[in-house]
This record gives structure tokens, C-alpha cells and sequence, in this order.
């Protein structure tokens, strides 16, 4: 199982999750409707907590969590279902590759034990943060490239 402690869940599920859940509005190009947003968020930390409590190999919670995303995303935000499911999908990706680029800097950088340092929960939240905020300044970096190539967009459309 991969049970995750309460401090995990504050500290680390719950930014993350949030992340993901606006990585798939910023990857189906999708305006951000708080509410929606806030909603499906505190629901897909729920349930991504529910899931790891379920007796499953590792990667299977993965999948399962990816699905959740997808009906999340098409019944409370309303994003197109084919749309939310390419999203989700490169969340998901981009999210693990930047756990990798994390595990090689915990490794290299930090010179630390990876199965001692992920089998500490506090340790693991603190070391987990670099991964955290790549993923963070990716989306955003994402996000912030949108908004400016809609809003020169407009200014050659409407000469604002």
C-alpha cells in the first residue's frame, strides 16, 4: 500500500494535486473558472488518498488517478472530454518526469539515501519540494506563454 500520512497530505498532496487539476485547464487551454476549480481540486485530493489506501501494485493508482482526473475535469469543469484526456495524460507525464529530475537531484545534489530519504515521511516531503516546484514553474511558464500570445492576439485583432 502506499498510505500517505497526514503530513504528506497537506504538505505535499495537496499543492500538488491542485497543480495537476491546473495543469489540465492550462494544457486543454481552457479558461479557469475558480469555484469548478477549487471543487475538483479538494475532490481529486480525496480521492488520490483513497486510492493509495486501496491494497494495489504501484502504477495501477496511477491509472486509476488519471481516470479520476478525466471525469473530474469533464463533469465539474467542463472541459471537452478528448481535450481533458490529452491534458490529464500530459499532466501526469510532465508531473513524473519532474519527479525524476528530482530523484537524480536528491541523488547527485543532495547526495542523499532515495529509499532512506522517501521511506521518512517528513523527509520525503522536504525532498520532494525541488519536484514540486519544477513542475509548478512549468505550467506556469505555460500558462503566462498563453495568456501573452491571447493578449497580442487581440492587440493585432482589435489594435488594443
Amino acid at each position: 500500500m502506499l498510505r500517505l500520512t497526514l503530513l504528506e497530505v497537506f504538505l505535499r498532496a495537496l499543492p500538488e494535486e491542485f497543480l495537476v487539476i491546473f495543469a489540465v485547464y492550462v494544457f486543454s487551454k481552457t479558461v479557469i473558472n475558480a469555484k469548478k476549480y477549487i471543487i475538483s481540486s479538494i475532490l481529486y485530493v480525496l480521492a488520490v488518498y483513497l486510492i493509495r489506501l486501496l491494497p494495489i501494485q504501484y502504477g495501477v493508482h496511477t491509472i486509476l488517478n488519471i481516470i479520476v482526473i478525466i471525469v473530474l475535469t469533464v463533469t465539474i469543469n467542463k472541459i471537452n472530454i478528448v481535450k481533458s484526456i490529452k491534458a490529464s495524460i500530459m499532466s501526469v507525464i510532465l508531473l513524473f518526469t519532474c519527479e525524476g529530475i528530482n530523484v537524480f537531484i536528491v541523488q547527485h545534489v543532495f547526495k542523499a539515501d532515495v529509499k532512506y530519504v522517501f521511506s521518512q515521511p517528513s523527509l520525503k516531503v522536504l525532498y520532494a519540494i525541488p519536484s514540486l516546484v519544477i513542475f509548478a514553474v512549468v505550467v506556469f511558464t505555460y500558462y503566462f506563454y498563453l495568456k501573452i500570445g491571447r493578449a497580442s492576439c487581440r492587440e493585432r485583432v482589435y489594435g488594443e
